[in-house]
C-alpha cells in the first residue's frame, strides 16, 4: 500500500508514509471486508459511512504538515482509521462522530490497536470542540458546503484545517491555514465524501 498507492502517487511526507504503514488498517474495517482492507478504494463501515481511501487519509495527513507535538481534532470519526493516524503523528487527538454506534466501534477499534489515548466525542462534527480548543489542525472526512466558521474559530494561529468542499455529489479538498491577516487556502485534489451533516454541514439529514 505504502510504495504502490501513497509513495508513486505524491505522498513525499516520511512520517506519513510511515504511520500508514504502522497503522493496521484492518482493524478498522468488518470480517467481511478485511480482505480489501489495503485496497485502493472506500470500504463501507455500516450506517451509510465509509473508510475513506488510503491515498486520501494519507493526502489530508499530508497537507497537516504534523511535526508530532499538535492537538488535533479529526471531524467524522467514522471507523476510527483516520483518527489513529493522526496519533501517530500528532502529541493529542480529539475525535468526533455523529452516530452513536460508530463512535463505539471507533473505540473499540482504538484500544484494540494501541490507540486508546484517542478521545472519541459524541456530537455534531461540523461545530467542534469547542472546550478542547484551541487545535493546531483540523481534519474533516466529511463534505461540507463551505469551509464550517465554528472549526476555523477553533484553529490556532497558524493552524490548519483540511475540508472537502463542495456539493454532495463532488467536492475538492482545501487546506486552509489561520493567519493574523485572515484564512489563506489552497486547492489539492478532488475527492468524494459522505456528507458532514450538522448545524454548519448540509443539514441534519
Amino acid at each position: 500500500m505504502v510504495e504502490r498507492q501513497l509513495r508513486r502517487r505524491g505522498i513525499t511526507d516520511e512520517r506519513v508514509l510511515d504511520a500508514m504503514a504502522r497503522v493496521p488498517r484492518e482493524l478498522f474495517v468488518s470480517e467481511s471486508v478485511r480482505p480489501y482492507a489495503y485496497d485502493d478504494g472506500a470500504l463501507p463501515i455500516g450506517h451509510a459511512q465509509t473508510i475513506s481511501q488510503p491515498f486520501v487519509v494519507a493526502t489530508i495527513c499530508m497537507l497537516l504538515a504534523l511535526e508530532g507535538d499538535e492537538r488535533v481534532l479529526d471531524v467524522g470519526t467514522g471507523s476510527g482509521y483516520q483518527a489513529a493516524v493522526l496519533a501517530v503523528l500528532a502529541a493529542e487527538v480529539v475525535t468526533i462522530e455523529r452516530i452513536p454506534e460508530l463512535a463505539e466501534t471507533a473505540r473499540e477499534a482504538l484500544a484494540e490497536a494501541g490507540y486508546a489515548r484517542v478521545e472519541v466525542r459524541i456530537g455534531d462534527g461540523s461545530r467542534g470542540v469547542p472546550e478542547r480548543a484551541p487545535f493546531d489542525a483540523i481534519a474533516v472526512a466529511a463534505a461540507a458546503p463551505t469551509v464550517p466558521s465554528a472549526l476555523y474559530s477553533q484553529l490556532a494561529e497558524g493552524g490548519r484545517i483540511v475540508v472537502p468542499r463542495g456539493t454532495r455529489w463532488g467536492q475538492d479538498l482545501v487546506l486552509v491555514v489561520r493567519t493574523a491577516v485572515g484564512p489563506v487556502e489552497r486547492k489539492s485534489i478532488p475527492c468524494r465524501f459522505v456528507p458532514l451533516l450538522g448545524d454548519e454541514g448540509f443539514g441534519q439529514d
